[in-house]
């Protein structure tokens, strides 16, 4: 019996996950014909309801939307749907497996663009300074061109450019860094000394190993 109710709850879940995919389909296919500067409209806009206190959900669809058609405009490349359930299942703090290859760095600035929103730092996790790096250079042309900022913390940085790019509406970095400038921003005598601002939102990559070191 536990079994079939956990089927029929994992059936529920992935049914509403696909009525919100066609939401976004409708969306998109809206978005396609404005200009780069009316999308510019839409990010602003979107950006005003998050911070005025907007639910995230109620922007969730068009938010979701404009991301795949920014991301089609500034890389030639478009979410799948596949991708689309994932961002909504890592917005709302569960984790979705995916293989290597099938576009993880692309799903997740659906849920990092979103969360950005209101302005209080997403941090998107991954294992090593090479692949934050990589995935920040690579993915902030879409989180540019929708009016957002993109911050890159690494080893051996310096605690002023740290600083700066904490600062930043998205910030990419390894689990080991973001631990331990989280111990010298409470080690601070200071607020002014403190790297890290407000925690608030973090997507991570390859969880199930991070979460064990």
């Amino acid at each position: 019996m536990f079994n079939t109710f956990l089927q029929n709850s994992t059936q529920q879940t992935l049914s509403n996950y696909k009525e919100d995919v066609k939401r976004i389909n409708v969306l998109e296919k809206q978005l396609q014909g404005k200009t780069e500067a009316q999308l510019q409209e839409i990010a602003a806009d979107l950006k005003r309801k998050a911070q005025s206190g907007v639910p995230k959900e109620s922007i969730r669809s068009e938010a979701f939307a404009l991301v795949r058609e920014a991301t089609y405009r500034v890389l030639k490349m478009r979410h799948f749907d596949v991708q689309l359930i994932g961002g909504i299942t890592i917005h709302e703090g569960r984790i979705a497996e995916m293989r290597t290859g099938e576009g993880k760095t692309l799903m997740a600035t659906l849920p990092a663009y979103l969360n950005a929103l209101p302005s209080k730092g997403v941090h998107v996790v991954t294992v090593n300074d090479y692949l934050a790096k990589r995935d920040a250079q690579w993915m902030a042309p879409i989180y540019e061109t929708l009016g957002l900022s993109v911050g890159i913390i690494q080893s051996g940085q310096p605690a002023a450019e740290k600083m700066e790019a904490y600062r930043a509406d998205i910030i990419y970095g390894t689990n080991n860094e973001f631990g331990f400038d989280y111990l010298r921003s409470n080690m601070a005598f200071t607020a002014e000394d403190r790297l890290q601002g407000e925690l608030f939102f973090a997507i991570i990559d390859e969880v199930d190993s991070i979460l064990i070191d």
